[in-house]
């Protein structure tokens, strides 16, 4: 059994770590830390947790604790784990960050993207950005350290990125219209009464992941978000011009081609929906071609805590350790 470590436990990142970890064949968790919640038990702030996990306490963290373990995982807000990283990255075990502070290639961005410099830039290059679909060798050949992908970006990426490696749609003036359900902005935030019966977008041309977008799809992007009243799921849809004729029998031969190996990747005919992800590490995706406009249309869904993150981290744990890639993940979503 592989030892990890949760920093960050508390979240709802953190919490579907637990989730996943615990019915891993080959992880044990070892700790959990919650600097707020220290003291109380996991199953008392999370119930659904008391049957796999009865007796794990939150933790306060200290960075000895990664002494001896396997990987640890840093589910922590945008910004933290960038200041704590320098502490953690000599001589220990791999290092998953499921914060955006190491997704970059360019320090630079960061000032104008997340609002303050990049506390560690000499440590960007040596994380490798963990969308095994797209990245799986780097993350074989050695990666200890590695900056899970969030969930816009590999909602987005999934079904772009191979439509603008095979030269299909121009690589500026790609617009992502993005709807995400609240848990993706974590446990304080967007009370009921804010979300229920509402539809609202947010974060205006100034959206941090649009940078992350463009690196993982290659392309200028226009990304608009949107806050949706569900507890679940992400859909992007995606719109980009053609650099040439094409059909959409082309751009789902091209996606199919790409994912119908890939384990948790679905190429459909149909248009995909959040509910048919939720629970899963699978993300849907499907393409279109508008022959009365001139649009290429690439839609993708996922479960914003699985894929769109704790589960994406764990598959990325899997590669790194050595592991059956899928060991852990469910590929079946939940319904209704």
């Amino acid at each position: 059994m592989a030892k990890v470590g949760i920093v960050g436990a508390s979240g709802y990142a953190g919490a579907e770590l637990l989730r996943l970890c615990a019915a891993h064949p080959d992880l044990e968790v070892a700790w959990a830390t919650g600097d707020r919640q220290a003291g109380n038990l996991v199953a008392g702030l999370y119930p659904n947790l008391a049957a796999a996990l009865p007796d794990l306490v939150f933790e306060t963290f200290e960075p000895g604790m990664v002494d001896g373990l396997d990987a640890v995982f840093l589910a922590l807000p945008h910004g933290a784990s960038g200041k704590l990283m320098r502490q953690l990255v000599d001589g220990r075990g791999a290092i998953l960050d499921l914060g955006a502070d190491f997704r970059l290639d360019d320090a630079a961005l960061y000032p104008t993207w997340y609002g303050e410099e990049h506390p560690a830039p000499e440590l960007l290059a040596s994380f490798v950005y963990g969308l095994p679909e797209l990245h799986r060798e780097a993350l074989r050949d050695g990666a200890t350290r590695v900056a899970v992908p969030g969930c816009y970006p590999t909602s987005a990426a999934l079904p772009l990125r191979p439509l603008v490696e095979a030269g299909l749609v121009e690589t500026t003036g790609i617009i992502v219209d993005a709807a995400s359900g609240v848990s993706g902005a974590g446990r304080d935030k967007h009370p009921f009464c804010a979300t229920d019966e509402n539809f609202q977008a947010y974060g205006l041309l100034t959206h941090r992941h649009t940078p992350e977008i463009e690196q993982a799809v290659g392309a200028q992007v226009l990304f608009t978000p949107h806050l949706v009243p569900m507890n679940r799921g992400i859909l992007s849809t995606c719109y980009a011009r053609p650099t040439r004729g094409t059909s959409t029998a082309e751009l789902l031969d091209v996606l199919h081609e790409r994912y119908d190996a890939e384990p948790f990747v679905v190429v459909g005919d149909e248009p995909p929906s959040t509910k048919s992800t939720t629970g899963s590490n699978t993300c849907h995706v499907t393409a279109r071609y508008d022959e009365r406009t001139g649009y290429v249309v690439a839609l993708g869904a996922l479960d914003n805590l699985v894929k769109g993150a704790a589960g994406q981290a764990v598959q990325c744990a899997n590669i790194v350790l050595g592991l059956d890639e899928t060991a852990g993940l469910p590929i079946a979503g939940m319904y209704p």
